[in-house]
């Protein structure tokens, strides 16, 4: 009995020794020493002072309490930690700070929030932006639904392009796009990047991804129909060239060389192919406005003119859009011989959005310009007797999009 009692006690002591040496070997391998991390953060690029925090993550996700601070360095959105100390393969990144708006041109007026949720084993070069963003819930659910990491990152990546309408099996994970680089995938960022932006302030941006965030999160798709028609009302008024200037311009301005991508053809692409609906008319000429019958509108040729009657000069354009109108005298014989060149007046004070240049005497044409977008436009007007030319030039264009001859009677 005293012999088998000490045998069970050394089984139990050796039980314990590897049970014990089990544990230690587990919390080395789960502990990851002198991890450093680099990156971008780019809406388009963070400034330079922004925060970025590394939040120390489980196997599961779930936090540890531990983060590691540091600042964005340059106006290229780049970052650097060096020796942290995590828990896992794990690790999401926070970004809070400004940024350079690729649409607008400008930087931003207030701050907004970005995540990064990345495997970094064998990484050190993690990058934040709007992909990494909209990812990171649907990332955790599909997790907590027991799929692998690495599995769930994939798949929520095509979800997210798929509400774009693109399909591409071999994109790189989100984390190691770069905006400001050559290639077909960065295109792609920089694509959907602009489409989320659109004419949207902050605070809408921010309201936009947190509500995209929520609807992707169960099923990967956008269920709320008002969210589509947010990102393709914007989508039809982006110009591309504009934003690839932009940011060219930018990248220049800090001293730097920036690769913008090909990415018109997935906005384009997306324009064609969405189910979403459009809300908002880029441009309406209503049939009147405050100051009497429209001159802009589509469907009118015949006004009354003279000076006892008024005229409206009227106008509604969405946000991000431009609209200029040139007004030019027809000329005209008259029994006399003598050319008429009919000219029209408008009354100080009463534009409303737009603005004007100068009356041109020797062609008899002035232009009329909005001031911005998203807003109505409107201006008393008189016309003399006779015809005009009435030219649209929508959206910056450089030749009219629209023309109609007028004649007051």
């Amino acid at each position: 009995m005293v012999k088998l009692k000490g045998l069970i006690s050394v089984i139990v002591i050796l039980f314990a020794l590897v049970y014990l040496t089990n544990c230690n070997d587990n919390e080395k391998s789960d502990t990851k020493k002198n991890q450093n991390l680099t990156g971008y953060v780019q809406k388009g690029p963070f400034l330079n002072g922004s925060s970025v925090t590394v939040y120390d993550l489980k196997n599961d996700l779930t936090p540890t309490g531990n983060s590691f601070n540091s600042q964005i360095s340059d106006n290229k959105g780049s970052f650097e930690l060096d020796n942290i100390t995590l828990s896992s393969d794990y690790a999401r990144l926070r970004a809070d700070g400004f940024y350079f708006n690729e649409v607008s041109g400008k930087q931003s007026s207030s701050q907004i929030t970005l995540y990064s949720l990345a495997d970094i084993s064998g990484e050190s070069a993690i990058n934040v932006n709007l992909l990494t963003h909209l990812e990171k819930s649907r990332v955790e659910y599909l997790m907590n639904s027991g799929k692998k990491f690495a599995e769930s990152k994939v798949q929520a990546q095509r979800e997210i392009l798929g509400i774009f309408n693109i399909e591409k099996n071999d994109m790189k994970s989100s984390e190691t796009l770069n905006l400001a680089e050559l290639g077909e995938d960065n295109g792609i960022l920089l694509a959907i990047s602009s489409i989320i932006q659109g004419f949207r302030s902050e605070s809408e941006l921010t309201e936009l991804l947190s509500n995209m965030s929520n609807d992707l999160k169960e099923d990967g798709t956008i269920d709320n129909a008002a969210l589509g028609s947010m990102l393709i009302n914007d989508a039809i008024n982006l110009d591309t060239v504009a934003i690839k200037t932009n940011l060219a311009k930018r990248y220049a301005e800090i001293g730097t060389t920036a690769n913008i991508p090909i990415f018109g053809k997935y906005i384009s692409n997306f324009i064609a192919k969405t189910d979403f609906i459009i809300t908002q008319i880029p441009f309406s000429y209503p049939e009147s406005g405050e100051y009497g019958d429209n001159i802009l509108s589509l469907t009118k040729t015949t006004y009354t003119g003279g000076y006892q009657t008024t005229h409206s000069l009227a106008a509604q354009i969405a946000r991000g859009t431009s609209l200029k109108i040139r007004i030019s005298s027809i000329f005209t014989n008259g029994d006399t011989g003598i050319i008429i060149k009919p000219v029209w007046y408008r009354t100080a004070e009463s534009e409303l959005n737009w603005t004007f240049g100068d009356f041109d005497f020797e062609n008899y044409t002035q232009t009329f310009s909005t001031i911005e977008g998203g807003k109505s436009c409107d201006l008393k007007m008189f016309f003399e007797l006779g015809s005009f030319k009435i030219e649209y030039f929508e959206m910056n264009a450089l030749v009219p999009t629209r023309t109609k001859i007028i004649t007051c009677e």
